[in-house]
This record gives structure tokens, C-alpha cells and sequence, in this order.
């Protein structure tokens, strides 16, 4: 970024700079490489000028790192809503359908009044190993100014809206897993408590400074996630199971068939999910560079051959490809490649995506029906197997190559993945996906029993059947005349 702002911006400026100074008659020079040393000497360009030329050069590139995140960030919140509601809203029956988009609307709206009071402070203030501070408490200190530990050319107030976005998504999709048959009391209440005792000490421990899990500032096991496969997907997923659980199956399921209400929604709404994803991983290089047209190709790569490796397996299997599989492996391969998309080049993209399609897919139709769990609109086996997936074979590919993450005393770029040389890695990301796993389990499971006492959990068995427009907010999606 630096190179192309002084290519684009510096060099005319410099010649601004330099044109009135250079004696009469004299031929200005094509380029910076053409002025020779006596040019250079009659030119007599002072400390100030290229003061002001440095703080030129930094203001544009500072100004297209903060454009390129604010558009991110609106791409991350554009997945949730209408990118998620509308995925999501398609899968379930014409009854439920405005239950389950409220659900993912109203979680927009929760956790940014969460997020300003304290929630950015708890993953990104302080400097503890499991929680941040307080010190950002109602977003003191959050301002126009960078917090150069986590991003040098940005405003921190970008930084903190663009964090909220992932904030947001994470409990959203956990939505897909109770469909259909929790209360929207409950959903409320269980989603505030799981963002501080699930999501908050994750997104800490992996991204804050000096967490526990964080590869860039100093964690004990160095994991890698570039953009949220264990402390969004996996947190997600694995909590969607555990709340599939608790609740039990939904009246009348497996023997009563459950068909999406709407293909045509849950197909717009991947497609945006798919084009919001691009914030949600390039944007995470946190910088409009290179190392964002990395994660860009990876996460278009990723989810193309996951379409290919879901509808393959299901053609197979079936004897055709359907849509909702198509959609679905796309997802697989959206959620597999965000931990690894800053890390990897296009042909470990391409492999991680299309196991991740082949794998999902097992994890819907076999896995689900063996264990006869009802994991609604498979949350889990998308995102917490998807995320288990992606997460582990960051460890194998992750290249210095694209992201040299890792360095010697001396700057020098040491290996990062397996491919790379360093094996560890693999069993840095192991540790990274237990805590995950284990922090969504037990919290989750605490969190229902919670709950569950306080308010309960489930719908009475006539609302179920009535459906939960309507006897949880009183309206219909669709209002047809007879």
C-alpha cells in the first residue's frame, strides 16, 4: 500500500515540491530514477518539504485503509441482515418464517447496545490472558486516533464498528439450531449471556492483546485465525448442538416432513452471504493491501470448490444436485477457509474448500442421522464442523509466504504452517479449536440450565403447531387472499 501511495501520490506531489526549484531551461525528469545527483543537490529539497511529503503519503494510505474497512464492515453487517435472515427465513416452514428473521434482526440491534456499553472493552481492551478490561467502558477513549496493536492506519472507532460486526453474526447463527421452537424470551435472554461468557473471553483470547490463544500479541499457544474459525464458527456451531440438544426435536420431527418454505430466499441469501463474506475476510488484513487481495481470492476459491466437493458427494449419493446442497457447500466452504484465508495461497484455498464441501456433507446426512439429533438448519454441521475443519488445516498450510506472521529476533520470516516447516502448528491450532470447543460447550450448556429456570425455554407444544409468527409476535409472513 505504501509503495502504491508513493507511485500514485508522492512522486507528483515531489515534483511540486521540486519544479520550482529547479534551475531555468532545465528538462524535468520522468521519473524519481532520472534525476541525477547534481539535479538532486539544485534542487535543495529541505527536511520539511519531505516532512510534508511523508504525512501526504500516510494520510492517503490511511485514508484508503479506513475507506476499505468502513465498506467491510457494512459488508459483515449486510451477511446478518439481510444475507443470514434470508437464508435462514427460506429454510423453515411459512410459519416460522418471520420468527427466525426476527431473531437475527433484533440480535443487530442487542448487541451493538451491548458492544458501546462494554463489550468491545471485554474482547479489545486490557491485557489479559481470557478477558480485556474495562477501560473502554460506554466507548471511552474510542476515538478517531489508531490502536496501533491492532491496526496502525485506521481509526480505532472503525476498528470498534468493524469488530461489531462479527459480534453480531456470531449468535445469529446459533438461531438456526432452536428454530421453530424457542421462545423469543428466551432467544433474548440466552443470547445476551452467551455474548459475555462464550463470545466475549474467545474473541479476547484469540485477538486481544496478550490473550491467551493470540498468534500477533503475545498468546501462550499461538492459533491462528485470520477472520473468526474459532471464535465465530466454532463457537457457534458447537453451541447450536448444545442447544439442539437441550431442546429436543421439534413436534413431529423426523417423522413429519420439514421442507424449506422457500428456496428462492434461502438462495438470495447465500449469494449474499457469499458476497458479505469478502468483508468478513479480506476485510480482516484490517488494511487495504495485498494481504486483502490474498484473503479476497482465497475466500471466492474456497467457496467455489465447496459448491463443487457438496454437489459431487450429494450427486453421487442421491443420483442429482440440488440447490440447497449447492448453497449449502458454498456456506461449508465460506466458514472452512476464514480462519486460514490470510495465511494460505489459492491452491491450499481450493483444497480446504472442497474438503470442507465433501466433509459438511457428511456431517448433515450421515452423522445428524445416525446420532437423530434435530439441528434445525444445520448449524452445526456447517459451522461447527466447518470451522473445526478450516481451523485445523490452517495449521497445514499457512505459508510465510503470504502472511509472515512468525519472525526471528532479527525480522527475518520463519515457517508457519506444516507445508512451511513448522509441524507445531498443527498443535497450536488444536489447542486453539479444545478451548473453543469446550468454552461453547460448558457455557452454553449452563447458560439454557439458566434460562430455562428463569424463564423456560421452549414454546407450548400449540404454539409450535400454530407457528412462532404468530404466537410470538402476533403477525403472518405472508397474508394471501383466499
Amino acid at each position: 500500500m505504501r509503495r502504491f501511495c508513493l507511485a500514485s501520490i508522492g512522486v507528483p506531489l515531489l515534483f511540486s515540491i521540486l519544479s520550482p526549484r529547479l534551475a531555468a531551461g532545465t528538462q524535468e525528469p520522468a521519473s524519481l530514477a532520472a534525476l541525477s545527483p547534481s539535479a538532486w543537490a539544485a534542487a535543495q529539497v529541505s527536511p520539511r518539504d519531505l516532512a510534508k511529503l511523508e504525512e501526504k503519503i500516510a494520510a492517503a494510505q490511511s485514508s484508503a485503509d479506513n475507506a476499505w474497512m468502513l465498506v467491510s464492515a457494512a459488508l459483515v453487517l449486510l451477511m446478518t441482515g439481510p444475507g443470514l435472515a434470508l437464508f435462514y427465513g427460506g429454510l423453515v416452514r411459512q410459519k416460522n418464517v418471520l420468527a427466525i428473521m426476527m431473531q437475527s434482526f433484533a440480535l443487530m440491534a442487542l448487541i451493538t447496545v451491548l458492544w458501546a456499553l462494554v463489550g468491545y472493552s471485554l474482547c479489545f481492551g486490557g491485557g489479559g490472558r481470557v478477558f480485556g478490561g474495562f477501560e473502554h467502558s460506554f466507548l471511552r477513549g474510542v476515538g478517531p486516533q489508531p490502536d496501533a496493536a491492532y491496526a496502525a492506519t485506521i481509526p480505532q472507532q472503525t476498528f470498534m464498528i468493524y469488530q461489531l460486526m462479527f459480534a453480531i453474526i456470531t449468535p445469529a447463527l446459533i438461531t438456526g439450531a432452536t428454530a421453530e421452537r424457542m421462545k423469543f424470551s428466551a432467544t433474548v435472554l440466552f443470547m445476551t449471556l452467551w455474548f459475555f461468557v462464550v463470545y466475549s473471553p474467545l474473541a479476547h483470547m484469540v485477538w486481544g492483546k496478550n490473550g491467551f490463544l493470540n498468534a500477533a500479541l503475545g498468546g501462550r499457544f499461538p492459533c491462528l485465525d485470520f477472520a473468526g474459525g474459532t471464535v465465530v464458527h466454532i463457537s457457534s456451531g458447537v453451541s447450536a448442538l448444545v442447544c439442539a440438544l437441550y431442546l429436543g426435536k421439534r413436534t413431529g420431527y423426523p417423522k413429519q416432513p420439514m421442507p424449506p418454505h422457500s428456496m428462492v430466499l434461502s438462495f438470495i441469501g447465500a449469494c449474499l452471504l457469499w458476497v458479505g463474506w469478502f468483508g468478513f475476510n479480506a476485510g480482516s488484513a484490517l488494511a487495504s493491501s495485498r494481504l486483502a487481495t490474498s484473503a479476497f481470492l482465497a475466500t471466492h476459491l474456497a467457496a467455489a470448490a465447496a459448491v463443487v466437493g457438496w454437489s459431487l458427494a450429494e450427486w453421487i449419493r442421491m443420483g442429482k444436485p440440488s440447490a440447497l446442497g449447492a448453497i449449502s457447500g458454498a456456506v461449508a466452504g465460506l466458514v472452512a477457509i476464514t480462519p486460514a484465508a490470510g495465511f494460505v495461497g489459492p491452491m491450499p484455498a481450493l483444497v480446504i474448500g472442497l474438503m470442507a464441501g465433501v466433509l459438511c456433507y457428511l456431517m448433515v446426512t450421515k452423522v445428524k442421522a445416525t446420532f437423530g439429533y434435530d439441528d434445525a438448519l444445520d448449524a452445526f454441521g456447517v459451522h461447527g464442523a466447518g470451522g473445526t475443519i478450516g481451523a485445523l488445516l490452517t495449521g497445514v498450510f499457512a505459508s510465510r509466504a503470504i502472511n509472515p506472521i512468525f519472525q526471528d529476533a532479527s525480522g527475518n520470516a520463519l515457517p508457519v504452517g506444516w507445508v512451511d516447516g513448522h509441524f507445531g502448528q498443527l498443535w497450536n491450532q488444536l489447542v486453539g479449536v479444545i478451548f473453543a470447543w469446550v468454552i461453547a460447550l460448558v457455557g452454553s450448556y449452563v447458560l439454557l440450565k439458566i434460562v430455562d429456570l428463569v424463564i423456560g425455554l421452549r414454546v407450548p407444544e400449540e404454539h409450535e403447531i400454530e407457528g412462532l409468527d404468530i404466537t410470538q409476535h402476533g403477525e403472518e409472513a405472508y397474508n394471501l387472499e383466499a
